[in-house]
Formats: C-alpha cells, structure tokens, sequence
C-alpha cells in the first residue's frame, strides 16, 4: 500500500529530478502522475524502469490524490497549489510563493521536521531556496552545540538554478568564446556567465541587496533561529549543477574545529570531506547526483573569539530542491498521513 502522487512541472529539471529520487528512494506509490502545462502534454517522463506521459495540469482533479509535488513557478503555483490543497492533497511546493507565510511550515527534514505538524493550517508545506537549504543543513549541527550568533555566507551558485535557460546559455556561450563570429550576447543573466562570475541573483531591493540573500536571511531565521543574524552574498557562478557556500559562522560559546568536524561527521545529509592537502576538499562537479551536504575546509576563525569558517556544498537540484521535497514527503508520510 502506498500514496496517489502528482508531480507537477515534470518536464523542467527539478521535475525530473523528483521524479528519479522518487524511484530511487522507493518512496511508496500506489499512482503517480506527471502534470506539466498543456504544451507538453504527452511527453515522455522516466520513472525508474517505467515511462509516464505527462498530462494536462490545467484540467486534473487533485481530488483523492495525497501528495502533489511542485516544481513550478510562483505565478502557476498561485492558481494550482490552492485547488490541489482544497481537494484534500498535500502540497509540497518548490517555489518561494508560501515560504514567507506563517501559515505554512517550510521544512528542510534534518533540521526542523517536527514542523511538519503545522500543514494542516493550509494543507501546504514550503521547501526552502536551494541555498538556504545546504546552509541550514550545515548549520543546525552546530547551532545545537554552541549556539550560533552570527553567519557571514558567500555563494557560489551554479546556472542550473536559474533552471533550462541558465544552462543552455552557459554552454552557448562557452562555445561562443572559441567561435567569435557565433555571438552569444547575455539573455538570461544580466552580464556574460561563460568565464565571468555574477554578483546579482534576483532582483534588487532597496538596502542594496538581492533577492536571494533577503531570502537567505528570512529562510535561515524561520528554519532554525529567528535570533540568528545572517548575512549573505549570492554570486552566479559558470558551474552547469552544484552550490558552493564560503560559510563563517560566530557563536556565543567556544567550539573547536575538532570538535565541530566530529559533530558535523555524525550528523544527517553531510559528508564530511576534509583533508589539509591538494584535493582534500569537495568542488560542485563531484557532489553532482548526490544525496548528501558535503563539509570542507573547516577551521578555525582567530579574528573573533568563537569563531568558525568552512565550505559547503552540494547538488542544488537534489538536496537544494528535488530531493528535499521528496524527504519531506517522506517525514508526511512517517508522521501524518495513512497509506492506500
């Protein structure tokens, strides 16, 4: 006996990124379904070993059904999201649309599943941005330990998370630079991504800040700590799949870095991958189709008195997005909700 899933936006790569970790993780479905807008009606979706053609999201009656996954935008998720939730399924959406609503808990599985409870108030629960989400992994660890006052945090945050276009125009433009009468001028991101970095996700607000860092700041406060002080820098980087976070962080006690390291070494989703040598570190081209955070270059900070700097990263389409969804479908199913 298992649950009737919906996963809509099966055709982008968080989509098909759901579906796989889905099948892999063996996540107990009796039916599922693949939605996408009516211009991709029909298009064929793998599911482990079986094919699914996706149908018609505008016409679908959720009722009866679980569990519907969202992987589409905000503006779509406004009109579907409410009708899925009223007909009785669960939604777990993607986008940033019910992030910031104190009616909807927005949970990342390692670090506060107890709030899974509070969906009821909406029937919809929020998945976080995919950059918050390997933080706060990395984060409530240590947070647990020593209390955290302050994090400081640079991002390194590959195209895919820009989804289709961010990586189409990566790879067209890197065959630009060989080829100069192929001229690739800058579409979906505001300045050239081949050989450049881009120190703007989203857009600006009115501090001077981006989007993405604002996000950064309230999402960290609503998972873990409201008294947690934040600070972000988000930066586009020319990486096809994989986050990359520069991570410092000030607690109110003293943690060693010894002690910081076995802490992180036994807790859930992290790898800890930490050697003082050429290559003892994880890049985002090796966390690529990985269900864990990895942890590197963990030191400590002498500038301030309780102080630690490391490196975090992992594959912004499983953890930062597909497969936290899925985990908390998981802790929905464990805790809440009855199978068949």
């Amino acid at each position: 006996m298992g649950y009737r899933v919906a996963v809509v936006g099966a055709t982008g790569n968080v989509g098909r990124e759901m579906l796989n970790i889905l099948a892999e993780r063996e996540f107990p479905v009796d039916e599922i379904v693949a939605l996408a807008s009516r211009k991709s009606m029909g298009t064929e979706i793998s599911f482990g070993d079986k094919t699914l053609k996706t149908k018609d999201l505008d016409t679908h009656d959720f009722t009866g059904w679980d569990i519907a996954l969202f992987a589409v935008g905000s503006d779509a998720t406004k009109i579907y999201a409410p009708k899925a939730a009223a007909a009785g399924c669960v939604v777990i959406d993607n986008s940033s649309l019910y992030r910031y609503d104190a009616d909807v808990p927005l949970i990342v599985p390692e670090v506060n599943a107890d709030a899974i409870y509070g969906y009821t108030k909406r029937n919809i629960i929020a998945n976080p941005n995919c950059s918050t989400a390997q933080m706060v992994v990395a984060l409530k660890p240590l947070h647990d330990r020593a209390k955290i006052k302050r994090v400081v945090v640079s991002t390194y945050q590959s195209v895919s998370g820009a989804g289709k276009e961010g990586i189409d125009e990566l790879w067209d433009q890197t065959k630009s630079i060989y080829n100069p009468t192929d001229n690739q001028p800058p579409k979906k991101f505001t300045k050239q991504i081949a050989f450049n970095v881009i120190p703007h996700i989203d857009v600006f607000l009115d501090d001077g800040s981006t989007k993405e860092e604002w996000k950064m700041v309230a999402e960290t406060k609503k998972i873990l700590d409201k008294n947690i002080k934040v600070t972000a820098t988000c930066v586009r980087v020319p990486v096809f799949v994989g986050h990359s976070e520069s991570i410092n962080i000030e607690f109110e006690d003293f943690l060693d870095e010894h002690e910081a390291r076995d802490i992180l070494r036994e807790s859930p989703g992290i790898m800890v991958i930490d050697k003082r040598e050429n290559g003892g570190y994880v890049t985002p081209v090796e966390c690529v189709g990985d269900y864990a955070t990895f942890i590197s270059r963990i030191r400590q900070d002498s500038t301030i008195d309780n102080g630690i700097n490391l490196w975090c990263v992992s594959d912004n389409l499983r953890k930062g997005a597909a497969l936290n969804a899925v985990q908390i479908a998981e802790v929905l199913g464990q805790r809440c909700l009855k199978k068949g």
